[in-house]
């Protein structure tokens, strides 16, 4: 399947959902803000390699929606009333959608969003695709799973909650949560207490790890430091015990303070492209049945492509 670039897709807003005309089978993303998503771009790539190869898929297109908060339910009923097959959910709308869709597969209960949806006739179905994301990047990036690792997650938000039951489902051999606000440090670890009880878990103050954290942790950023030059790094890798790998969710910028620091200091590091790129993949196999594992090459060069612009 060799990869296609269509034209960028346009900014739509809940009016051109309410008067447009979708034709095939639309799939979009829903966001706020989203204009600088690059997901339209990697899965009309894949969508149109698949289409050259398979008659089925000749119709299919993905776009996306400028949907604030207050006009999410509609924009949902809308969508299904469309008939498109599936959308994509970013910020805000992934815990948001959470409660208002018909169904919730259960490995994405624990983590309390959805990321990916999928019409079925009774309503929205809804899964995660960020952990299957975050799992293939590491090993992609690493040549290693979670699996036996002790895990260092920097952050105490929705997409740390999503990593850390990633970490504890594939079998962590610890974790560690780093967040500098400790009521919401604590109310993360409390969260966490049903799953996966018998794997040793504790929060810290970044910059003062615990006498218990030892050397060999694959760090990962799940924090928004980062997305602007500006910012400071999330941690100090230096006041760490050698982490073993830096994650950092965040692919754009590519090169993070975090990231630049891990390789002044040798440590293998890696941004967050390659998670979007899976986690993308995976919803793709969900609407079309084809495995991710045959989309994803395909996605990943259509999404250097557009990070890298015109």
């Amino acid at each position: 399947m060799s990869p296609a670039l269509p034209s960028a897709e346009p900014v739509l807003l809940l009016s051109d959902l309410e008067h447009g005309s979708f034709p095939g089978t639309p799939l979009a993303v829903l966001g706020h803000p989203i204009g600088h998503s690059i997901s339209p771009a990697m899965h009309n790539a894949a969508l149109a390699g698949l289409a050259a190869v398979d008659p089925r898929f000749a119709g299919w297109k993905y776009h996306r929606f400028e949907i604030p908060p207050e006009q999410l339910p509609q924009a949902l009923d809308l969508l299904h009333a469309r008939g498109f097959r599936g959308v994509n959910l970013t910020v805000p709308h992934k815990v948001l959608a959470f409660d208002r869709i018909a169904a919730v597969e259960p490995e994405a209960r624990p983590v309390g969003a959805v990321n990916t949806l999928l019409r079925t006739e009774e309503g929205w179905r809804g899964y995660n695709t960020d952990g299957y994301g975050l799992a293939a990047a590491v090993r992609e990036d690493f040549g290693a799973g979670f699996a036996g690792a002790a895990v260092v997650i920097l952050g105490a938000g929705g997409a740390a909650r999503g990593a850390a039951v990633e970490c504890l489902r594939a079998g962590c051999s610890a974790l560690w949560i780093a967040n500098r606000t400790r009521a919401n440090l604590d109310a993360l670890l409390a969260g966490l207490a049903p799953a996966a009880p018998g794997i040793p878990r504790g929060g810290f103050e970044p910059g003062r790890p615990p006498a218990g954290l030892a050397p060999g942790a694959i760090v990962i950023n799940a924090t928004k430091a980062g997305l602007s030059e500006s910012d400071p790094a999330p941690a100090d890798l230096s006041a760490l015990p050698r982490p073993r790998a830096v994650f950092d969710m965040i692919y754009n910028p590519p090169d993070t303070r975090l990231l630049v620091q891990a390789r002044s200091l040798g440590i293998p590091c890696a941004g967050g492209l390659g998670m979007l790129v899976h986690q993308g993949a995976k919803a793709l196999e969900i609407w079309t049945g084809i495995p991710s594992a045959q989309t994803a090459p395909v996605m990943r060069i259509a999404a250097a492509r557009a990070l890298a612009g015109p």
